[in-house]
């Protein structure tokens, strides 16, 4: 890919709003571009080559698999998101992968050890990610407190509002979200199986709170929810 084109794809990422022009052009050198369509898998944690990477367009599921082979969806990767070896630290226990969700996607990414580098020389690079990372670690650390708290109804209200509220749009109390997600998909997010989310859902539908197809979700009213 063209370097300016790279730094087109960067610039505009609050992650690297504290570089200078001359800084975002030497991150550009090291910077990896991939694009993906619907189904790929972009990304093991057994990796030999550990990778960050920035999600530039589309939607990515992190998957978490246990010694059982059991699979969970541990994160939903948005426009903007980070993923990948976060922590800066090649985990060779954890077992997750990333599969993309929407028809297609972009990808920035970085080697571990060459982003290493950039964070050491950019002290306010350093900071900004640190509290992105931060908050992200919070988030899901309160998305599994739900799980453990709650009962899988009202883990998926939390879930589907969560949803409406970042990629939803509003129209009035209406709200409709673009559906890239499975009911199988949407039963291992809430940690529950498939024939409990479906359920879930039909009941919802038949009180007209909400109509679910494979293209979006219409949630009647938000308020309501």
């Amino acid at each position: 890919m063209d370097e300016d084109l790279k730094y087109w794809y960067l610039r505009d990422h609050k992650l690297f709003r504290t570089l200078s022009f001359k800084q975002m052009k030497q991150l550009c050198i090291i910077m990896g571009f991939k694009e993906a369509k619907k189904g790929e898998i972009i990304y093991f944690s057994s990796s030999d080559v550990p990778r960050i990477f920035v999600l530039k367009k589309g939607n990515i599921k992190i998957v978490a698999v246990d010694e059982a082979g059991n699979e969970t969806i541990k994160d939903i990767i948005k426009k903007g998101d980070l993923f990948g070896e976060l922590t800066l630290e090649a985990d060779g226990e954890s077992n997750e992968y990333a599969k993309v969700l929407s028809d297609d996607v972009a990808i920035c990414s970085f080697l571990l050890s060459d982003f290493e580098d950039v964070l050491l020389k950019n002290p306010g690079l350093a900071l900004s990610y640190t509290k992105i990372v931060g908050l992200k670690m919070k988030r899901i650390k309160n998305s599994y407190s739900n799980l453990i708290s709650k009962d899988a109804k009202t883990r998926l209200v939390l879930f589907l509002k969560d949803w409406a509220e970042k990629e939803g749009t509003q129209i009035g109390k209406k709200v409709i979200i673009e559906n890239y997600l499975t009911q199988n998909d949407i039963a291992q997010i809430i940690c529950t199986s498939r024939q409990t989310a479906t359920q879930l859902l039909n009941e919802m539908e038949a009180k007209g709170t909400l109509l679910y197809n494979r293209k979006e979700i219409v949630i009647a009213d938000i308020t309501a929810l």
